[in-house]
């Protein structure tokens, strides 16, 4: 049986047998999803008063089942398959929404047009448990702006939905594909914002604007396109996210809005510090030292040299592997995964950190490279 996602701790048995049930249902034709799956969702989010969420496939699939808080779904790390500039996700979200009157939020649009989803399906949940209206949000081709602008239909019930819902999300498909290209490129490419994040003080907003300038040069130097800079100054910095749980909410928001691939800090992150951000955002998430090593490992020619940097990098990352949260699962290649992030954490766990840093010591002393040949 396949995983759930999200927080299934402390879940009654009957209702976990009931959440891996669902990946045995099917959606047939076009449609977005059945009356019949919908009510399922439904009465389990009444039950455990949680959003649970499915991402449906185009055969119609049930691919990843999600449970989320009472007012928030996180959608889990779903890879880059399919994401070409001229084509969509290939999933769908289908989710329940708690609290009827907000329908679908900025969180389900920056998930819709980041991700490149097939599209998004809040289903409204009275009181009582009954469902309301279904709202639904797709992306649609502008081919003079040459972007996609995502937009919502609202709908009386479930039954409401149109049928021929998935055609019309090929057609744009089509579109797009036409005005951007078929091939594989990525959607977007290395692009990031900057946080800088200093204690109260005298001179703190020129010491801050100065030290984000310098970090800004060192993010273009590893190749990474600045979308925005932030700068927060604090009374005292927030010992579990440095910025604060609500600045940390609206900064991933902002992030997604702005189509970024990841936060870099202007500062050190503690290991702890770093996996309370990661448990809130599915973005890549890198401090200064990460990106300075990131830099070191792009211009190393030498193997004696990418040996350093590599020892270098897997000293620093120890302690953050060990209290990784599923979000620094994206740390594979790219900017801040050049080097040991080049193959997935996991493996790095289970196989590469400490027999890796002994070998690195090993084949340094012995002026020989990690394949055996001489330095």
């Amino acid at each position: 049986m396949r995983e759930l996602d999200g927080p299934t701790q402390g879940l009654k048995a009957s209702v976990t047998k009931r959440l891996e049930a669902t990946f045995r249902r099917r959606v047939k034709g076009d449609t977005l999803v059945t009356p019949e799956l919908a009510k399922h969702l439904v009465d389990l989010s009444h039950e455990m008063n949680r959003q649970v969420g499915v991402l449906i496939n185009r055969n119609g699939e049930v691919e990843r089942v999600i449970v989320g808080e009472p007012s928030r779904l996180y959608l889990p790390d779903i890879g880059r398959h399919r994401a070409g500039a001229g084509r969509l996700r290939g999933l769908r979200l289908v989710r329940t929404e708690l609290r009827p009157e907000l329908g679908l939020g900025r969180e389900d649009l920056a998930d819709l047009t980041k991700l490149r989803l097939d599209g998004v399906v809040s289903v409204e949940i009275d009181p009582r448990g009954v469902p309301r209206h279904a709202h639904w949000a797709h992306l649609v081709p502008d081919a003079h702006k040459r972007t996609m602008s995502p937009v919502v239909e609202t709908y009386p019930s479930v039954h409401a939905l149109p049928e021929d819902a998935m055609a019309r999300v090929r057609e744009a498909e089509a579109e797009l594909s036409r005005v951007f290209g078929g091939d594989a490129r990525e959607v977007s490419r290395a692009s990031a914002m900057l946080v800088g994040v200093w204690a109260a003080g005298k001179g703190a907003r020129q010491r801050a604007e100065e030290s984000m300038e310098e970090l800004r040069q060192l993010a273009r130097t590893a190749g990474v396109k600045v979308v925005d800079a932030v700068i927060q100054i604090r009374r005292e910095l927030d010992p579990r996210t440095v910025v604060g749980k609500g600045k940390m909410e609206e900064l991933a928001l902002q992030a997604l809005e702005l189509g970024a691939e990841m936060l870099v800090f202007d500062r050190d992150l503690s290991p702890s510090s770093l996996r309370q951000i990661t448990d809130m955002t599915e973005l890549k998430v890198l401090d200064r030292t990460q990106l300075i090593l990131d830099i070191f490992a792009q211009r190393a020619t030498s193997k004696d040299g990418k040996l350093q940097v590599e020892l270098a990098q897997l000293k620093y990352m120890l302690p953050r592997l060990a209290d990784k949260s599923t979000a620094l699962s994206r740390l594979t290649g790219g900017i801040g995964g050049v080097g040991p992030g080049e193959t997935k954490l996991e493996i790095h766990r289970r196989r590469a950190i400490h027999p890796r840093r002994a070998q690195v010591r090993t084949d340094a002393d012995s002026g020989r490279c990690a394949s055996g040949r001489r330095l």
